[in-house]
């Protein structure tokens, strides 16, 4: 019931048209069921009477059946038009909810999914929402009230006779409620099934690169293969239950003509029955039937759609676990002083990734971070824009929790260049307003030019419109980390972080770039982390990060002089430069 609930709110901003186009699903049931009953009318009344008064009554008789479906065809175009829009617009009310949850969620939820199996979600689940929105309501009415209203209309022709039919139709009830729970879970298996192929894809698509530098195509291949088999065998098995649900419901279709013709043979020799009125009854047979079919057709759309919505829910009802505290508030006037006030923090609830880490930085002031892989460096900059929050500790901006702090804000005054650089596909010119959408020309090119970039862009034959490609596949890692650096230099935030924003540069370059990120880094917070140790001998303290927490800290000649394993980092590298 409670996800009913929740599908029953995306039809109130249509509620004028669901009512309507209700309505017109009751008229066009009425006027099914009334045929046969305006045929037993004429037969039994008016075409008893004499020539002439069935002459006269005829052309008025014509002309209210013609009105009458006329009407008939106006609610079915209704129906079919304007109720399939109307379950477009609820599915697309749906992706765009799902989107925009999606894009509230945690870093956390990501960590845990898959992207392949969201974009199944967000497109291949919700395909079949649009047919059941539309046709869930109007088909449920219409074949309810032809069902019920030609039982009733036959209780008046000749109830025992009805009743009989009434007693097989309440067999086939039972069997298709018995065949629905089955199979609720082979659809439910389907949606899971094919999220895992989407999955393959989106993994093994993405990193094409890799595949083909290993030549693993086959291995690829293989695996896709499993997952692609999988799904057909979940198909296979919805398939048989389909087939034996159909043959079901086929065979008590078949038993009601074979009811009606021999009871109505047994009652028309009985005298209680005429022939006339069997007549009647096998057209409501046919009326029954049909919404029958469409009951059948719509047990399959159901558990598509159900199961489809119910995938949803679940990413939907998923709470974000970084959000806004109900009174936080607006970071304004930041001055960048940063604070890790014995600060611990772990992904898993066995294993801390940072233990009691304590570091106050002064507005306005450089501070790198070294260390070995998996010491926690990126993960103690990620709590800073609370991409994750603390174990316990707290890190502050100007002396305010980041929990306390809207989000929005918090990260409005927070600009990063991370290590593994992002293109949107679209245009250089896109690709580098994404730091300030609302940039002017003017704004952009200054920025580029900041980072060392417009040059290169200016020499492009479509200059700042060139295509990058998706992920940007069209530019090299420098170029791209360029742009990166130049989203940075657009947006102007107070605090920096940079993590390995050289990394992909050849020597000239991270130079030139050097160059650039001192100038930006002036009067501002920056926090660099770098494995490069040769930028980051002009930061104003260097703290160096191992598994046990902070090792050293102090300046580069300081850092040096103590011989430890600063030294020791540092040696090494030089070492490489000089071979």
């Amino acid at each position: 019931m409670s996800i009913f609930k929740k599908f029953i709110q995306y039809y109130k901003p249509y509620r004028k048209l669901f009512y309507f186009d209700m309505f017109c699903a009751l008229a066009v049931s009425a006027i099914d069921v009334a045929f046969p009953q305006i045929l037993n009318w004429l037969t039994k009344g008016l075409y008893a009477e004499g020539t002439q008064i069935i002459l006269r009554a005829l052309p008025w008789i014509g002309l209210s059946l013609l009105v009458m479906e006329l009407i008939r065809v106006g609610c079915q175009y209704f129906i079919t038009s304007w109720g399939h829009i109307m379950g477009a617009r609820m599915e697309s009310d749906m992706r765009q909810d799902l989107f925009d949850h999606l894009q509230r969620l945690s870093f956390s939820y990501y960590d845990k999914n898959n992207t392949g199996e969201m974009m199944s979600k967000l497109v291949s689940d919700l395909f079949d929402i649009s047919e059941l929105a539309h046709h869930g309501p109007e088909n449920i009415l219409i074949s309810f009230l032809k069902i019920f209203g030609s039982f009733l209309l036959m209780m008046t022709i000749n109830a025992p006779m009805t009743l009989i039919l009434l007693f097989v139709t309440l067999f086939m009830i039972v069997f298709t409620i018995h065949k629905n729970k089955k199979m609720r879970a082979i659809f439910m298996d389907n949606r899971k099934k094919i999220a895992g192929v989407n999955s393959r894809v989106q993994d093994s698509l993405a990193g094409i690169r890799v595949v083909k530098s290993f030549g693993n195509e086959k291995l690829e291949r293989d695996k896709f293969c499993e997952s692609n088999l999988k799904f057909l065998d979940s198909k296979v098995s919805s398939y048989r239950i389909m087939g034996s649900f159909r043959a079901g419901t086929s065979f008590f279709e078949g038993l009601l003509f074979i009811t009606v013709l021999i009871s109505g043979g047994l009652f028309i020799a009985q005298g209680s029955l005429h022939l006339s009125d069997l007549a009647v009854y096998a057209l409501y047979i046919n009326i029954i039937i049909n919404p029958i079919d469409v009951l059948i057709e719509f047990t399959e759309q159901f558990q598509k759609g159900y199961s489809g919505f119910k995938r949803f829910i679940e990413v939907v009802d998923t709470e974000p676990e970084i959000v806004d505290k109900p009174n936080a508030t607006e970071l304004e006037n930041v001055r960048g002083e940063i604070e890790y006030q014995d600060v611990s923090f772990s992904y898993e609830a066995d294993s801390n990734v940072l233990n009691h880490i304590s570091i106050h930085i002064d507005a306005g002031k450089t501070i790198a971070l070294v260390g070995p892989s998996g010491g926690g460096k990126t993960t103690l900059c990620s709590l800073l824009p609370r991409f994750y929050d603390v174990t316990s500790g707290s890190v502050r901006i100007d002396g305010k929790d980041v929990r306390d702090i809207k989000l929005k804000s918090l990260r409005g005054a927070i600009g990063i260049v991370q290590q593994d650089v992002y293109m949107f596909a679209g245009s250089i010119r896109d690709n580098i307003s994404y730091g300030k959408p609302e940039a002017t020309e003017e704004e952009i090119i200054e920025a580029a030019k900041r980072a060392n970039i417009h040059e290169f862009i200016v020499g492009l034959e479509e200059g700042y419109d060139t295509y990058v490609g998706e992920r940007g596949t069209r530019l090299s890692g420098g170029q791209k980390q360029r742009l990166a650096i130049a989203r940075v230099f657009l947006k102007n935030p107070r605090i920096l972080i940079l993590d390995e924003a050289t990394s992909a540069l050849d020597n000239e370059s991270e130079r030139h770039i050097q160059n650039s990120l001192e100038e930006l880094s002036k009067s501002r917070t920056t926090i660099v982390i770098a494995h490069r140790l040769s930028t980051i001998r002009n930061a104003d303290e260097i703290i160096v990060i191992g598994d046990e927490g902070i090792m050293e800290r102090g300046g580069h000649q300081e850092l040096l002089e103590r011989n430890g394993m600063y030294a020791k980092y540092y040696n090494m590298q030089f070492e490489g430069l000089q071979d």
